[in-house]
């Protein structure tokens, strides 16, 4: 008579060491989902936009006189590309805006290393500082105009005063906000005045100055559309303008575009140079 084989269950130390395998697949997954979903979150709302703006198109919601359809700003798009019209005044935009903000920048740093230096300084500068800052960019645009006139000297004052006013801010900020540890230590060591500045005040200050580098490129930007708009005849802002002027406003809404796409796309690459930053600053500097 023979024996009928029974099987025997999986031991609960086999069960334990399968869970203890998939726990973690089960984590990593989970954690690549929220990676991609953290990574697809900014672009929803520029989606559902687009989304909107062509069902809105092509049920008639939205007038093409007042709101051309995506295809039609994706061909005008095409036309100035290949016409060399696109590329000609986003290279003439591009260099007004890196030459007002490389003067606006070096300027503000001079300015904010200043202050963060000296109390007395800051204590007779600043409030007027601050009392001028006040004024917008299109404030300075009649004085300026009977200074400097129309031409590329008006847009690189205007432009570079926009970059100046948080980069100024922003170094100020970062001179000042040095670990008093820090200081004493490098009082203790009989530091010079300049090695207090290059070992511990830098240091210390260069995430702030990149934040405030990257809101100075930022407000630059915003100063040298205006700036196009309302006096030039050649770069992004002028193509906004000829083409309101001509009621196209496939031309508008194409330039605006090229606008958004290339100061999204600075600001990143200063975003990650600032987080870069961060992560490479020594921890004795850091909070």
């Amino acid at each position: 008579m023979s024996e009928t084989a029974i099987p025997l269950a999986p031991s609960s130390a086999t069960s334990a060491a399968d869970d203890t395998h998939r726990l973690p697949k089960a984590r990593r997954s989970g954690e690549r989902l929220r990676h991609i979903a953290w990574r697809l979150a900014p672009w929803l709302l520029p989606a559902a936009l687009l989304a909107l703006w062509t069902i809105g198109c092509e049920r008639g919601w939205i007038a093409p006189q007042i709101l051309p359809p995506p295809g039609r700003v994706y061909e005008t798009f095409v036309e100035l590309a290949q016409s060399g019209d696109l590329a000609r005044n986003t290279l003439i935009s591009l260099q007004r805006v890196l030459v007002g903000f490389g003067v606006g920048t070096l300027v503000g740093l001079a300015i904010g290393a200043a202050l963060g230096l000296s109390r007395t300084l800051e204590a007779y500068v600043l409030p007027g500082f601050n009392a001028l800052v006040q004024i917008p960019v299109l404030g300075w645009l009649p004085f300026l105009l009977l200074l400097v006139g129309v031409g590329e000297p008006l847009k690189y004052i205007l432009i570079a005063h926009a970059a100046l006013v948080p980069v100024t801010l922003s170094t100020l900020q970062g001179f000042r906000q040095s670990p008093p540890h820090l200081e004493e230590v490098a009082r203790g060591y009989g530091y010079t005045p300049w090695q207090r500045i290059v070992h511990v005040v830098l240091p210390a200050a260069v995430p702030t100055l990149a934040t405030g580098v990257r809101l100075g490129f930022t407000k630059a930007w915003l100063a040298l559309v205006v700036v196009e708009l309302v006096a030039s005849s050649e770069g992004l802002g002028y193509l906004i303008v000829y083409g309101r002027q001509l009621f196209q406003l496939d031309l508008v809404m194409a330039a605006v575009v090229v606008v958004g796409a290339i100061g999204f796309i600075v600001n990143r690459l200063l975003d990650s140079l600032e987080a870069r930053l961060r992560r490479g600053q020594p921890s004795a500097f850091r909070e």
